[in-house]
């Protein structure tokens, strides 16, 4: 089984080359949930919902999140209203959630929704929710004052400086069992490249997922998010810098290596690659971009084959 701890457009991106590479039945992910939101009464699961629609070849290309040819007249008439919508909606993406919210309202789990969800858009791989707990994900402001994920992320479009992050009820969270048994049974566990502060750490914030993960970290590989000192997408370099830490991949070869033995780097840092040896993991170096067809099955590929 190739299992895959993921978050956001990068793992989604990654997860199409599995999808590529292997069975897709034999493909796991499991997702972070700290970005889930409650908004309009409805409950709404950006992470989950963005690697079901890549994966079903419905995103959005240009925005990378939400559904392609999707159109907004709900958002605007509760602008009209007054109302707030900072936080855009698609209508057919509304379907999504007002049916994941009523399913939570008549006791079903995260977990069961979200397989329910994956199997309407034909999906043969598993998509996880880490926990079927609430996890949020709350962003300390340089001014001190304390906001939720998307309101920093989407609202004030992550333009703030930041000087801390926490995950409010992680700590008392119990990991899915089937989430658990996805990293413990996993042939290949990797760790996808997701924002590795607000993507990858509320995975790990949940009690008993770190330690399942650093039990078998030799048979683990981690994709560098960072290339040539940058995100591809996203705050995840600013956020780095921010909390004191370096944006590189040596920066990531460093908050990682307790937890897999393997870093792939793009060739943009190559010359990176003993440095990063230095800091604890081995350096695979190859093509990390996304974009063209094929880079993306051959680096699952290339993952799988490091965690041998």
């Amino acid at each position: 089984m190739h299992t895959v701890l993921a978050g956001g457009v990068g793992a989604a991106r990654y997860l199409s080359g599995a999808l590529e590479a292997f069975d897709p039945s034999t493909v796991t992910a499991v997702v972070n949930v700290g970005d889930d939101v409650v908004l309009h009464g409805l409950h709404i699961s950006p992470d989950l919902d963005t690697c079901t629609y890549t994966l079903a070849g419905a995103i959005d290309p240009e925005r990378g999140w939400g559904l392609v040819d999707e159109s907004w007249q709900a958002m605007a008439e509760l602008g009209r209203y007054g109302g707030d919508n900072w936080f855009g909606l698609g209508d057919r993406d509304l379907g999504t959630h007002l049916f994941r919210t009523a399913r939570l309202h008549a006791g079903a789990s995260l977990t069961s929704i979200t397989a329910e969800i994956t199997a309407t858009w034909g999906l043969a791989c598993r998509l996880l929710p880490v926990t079927n707990q609430r996890v949020e994900t709350r962003v300390t402001l340089a001014d001190g004052s304390e906001i939720g994920f998307q309101e920093y992320f989407v609202r004030l479009a992550h333009s703030v400086e930041i000087t801390g992050v926490r995950f409010a009820g992680a700590a008392t969270a119990m990991v899915s069992r089937e989430a658990l048994a996805a990293i413990d049974d996993a042939d290949a566990l990797v760790i996808a490249p997701s924002n590795p502060i607000v993507s990858i750490a509320p995975l790990l914030a949940i009690p008993g997922v770190t330690g399942a993960v650093t039990a078998r970290r030799d048979r683990n590989v981690a994709v560098s998010p960072i290339i040539g000192g940058a995100a591809l997408k996203g705050p995840a370099d600013r956020m780095l810098r921010e909390l004191g830490e370096e944006s590189s991949v040596v920066g990531i070869a460093r908050r990682y290596r307790d937890l897999a033995a393997t870093l792939v780097i793009d060739e943009v840092d190559a010359d990176l690659a003993p440095a990063v040896e230095q800091a604890g993991m081995r350096a695979v170096v190859m093509p990390t971009i996304m974009s063209r067809p094929g880079v993306a099955s051959a680096l699952a590929t290339a993952c799988a084959e490091a965690c041998l």
